[in-house]
């Protein structure tokens, strides 16, 4: 049976891109890093987000509702931390706002107060829109840094020896 072309066959090599010129490929490689390991904090910020949410719609029929022991997961530390070196090695026009997860963490559901639980359900959608917006961004970013990694090797296939762990040191053999 004959090998039949797939579609990631078909897709153009990626190009190089101008906006990871001024990186080495060091750089490149760590900046990848940081944007994969940014997108793992987002995502498990978004399911976070989603899990309260099923919380405070647990509050609206009389439930307990308490996050208290989570709170410290959304210090102002942990939520800024990688966005700011995200955002200066590539131009910022792709990076949609993040929500202030440390405000909206701390309101609690009310029971029995509809009114308030319907504007906590209503800020923590929106922060869920805002988190899946971001990772969308993350995800453009941390494609196109791939592809400026495929091209570099493309270019120079030598370079992907550079990841690899040089040999250790073998004594030389003693002279007789």
């Amino acid at each position: 049976m004959p090998n039949r072309p797939t579609a990631d066959r078909l897709q153009a090599p990626p190009e190089r891109n101008a906006d990871f010129d001024h990186l080495s490929l060091d750089g490149l490689r760590h900046y990848r890093a940081t944007l994969s390991s940014e997108e793992g904090r987002v995502s498990y910020w978004r399911r976070i987000i989603q899990a309260r949410l099923d919380l405070v719609r647990a509050a609206e029929t009389g439930a307990s509702a308490s996050v208290e022991d989570l709170t410290s997961m959304f210090t102002e530390e942990r939520l800024t931390g990688n966005r700011s070196a995200l955002i200066t090695i590539v131009p910022v026009d792709d990076m949609p706002p993040l929500p202030d997860l440390g405000s909206l963490w701390a309101r609690q559901p009310k029971a029995g107060d509809d009114e308030h639980n319907a504007e906590l359900i209503k800020d923590l959608s929106a922060a869920e829109i805002q988190l899946s917006a971001y990772r969308s961004a993350l995800h453009r970013r941390l494609s196109a840094a791939t592809g400026e990694l495929i091209a570099r090797y493309r270019e120079h296939p030598d370079l992907c020896l550079s990841v690899l762990p040089s040999p250790p040191n073998t004594p030389k053999a003693a002279s007789q």
